[in-house]
């Protein structure tokens, strides 16, 4: 076990170092203003969370993580089409992102899956947050064709996926309460 942490713990620190050269060397050639520099960043950012994973867990503030009511009838999910999305990620490749948000990765214990899906969770929103000064700078410029593109991939790499493991919260939670009150 200490072994397994101390392993990726140095491949942590050798994806941070890797990452701390390229993103200035490739600010310097694309410019510091690039969407293209801060969509690196948030894949870098996503690529560095979960190395951590084994030794870290982000945390969302409480008043994130709390699940709300509307979200446990799951009806604004389904309009958003946020289950589909959920069978996307499990019927392809996709599915390899993160593994240890799987019961069967966890050998059915939902209190490890439900902390996987909430630092998963906390590392989309980080993801999220950092590309937002350059979706504000889009705006100020002007430069909607760019804008458009960047809140699509931010769409599809963070919102979907926080909505889908927020979904999945909801889902193991109504589990857990109807296991106690049967």
């Amino acid at each position: 076990m200490l072994m397994s942490k101390l392993g990726a713990f140095c491949a942590f620190l050798l994806f941070a170092g890797a990452t701390a050269f390229s993103i200035p060397t490739l600010g310097r050639f694309l410019g510091f203003g690039s969407p293209w520099l801060a969509l690196n960043l948030m894949v870098c950012f996503l690529g560095l969370m979960a190395l951590a994973r084994p030794f870290y867990r982000l945390r969302l503030p409480g008043w994130l993580r709390a699940l709300r009511a509307w979200e446990t009838d799951g009806r604004y999910y389904r309009l958003l089409a946020v289950p589909q999305f959920g069978v996307l990620l499990r019927s392809t490749p996709l599915r390899l992102l993160n593994r240890d948000v799987y019961l069967a990765a966890a050998g059915g214990v939902r209190s490890s899956v439900l902390v996987q899906l909430e630092t998963a969770e906390a590392a989309h929103w980080g993801a999220a947050l950092l590309l937002m000064p350059y979706l504000l700078s889009l705006v100020k410029n002007s430069r909607w064709s760019m804008l458009f593109w960047l809140v699509a991939v931010q769409v599809v790499v963070n919102v979907y996926p926080i909505l889908h493991l927020r979904w999945v919260r909801c889902r193991l939670q109504r589990l857990a309460t109807r296991r106690l009150a049967g």
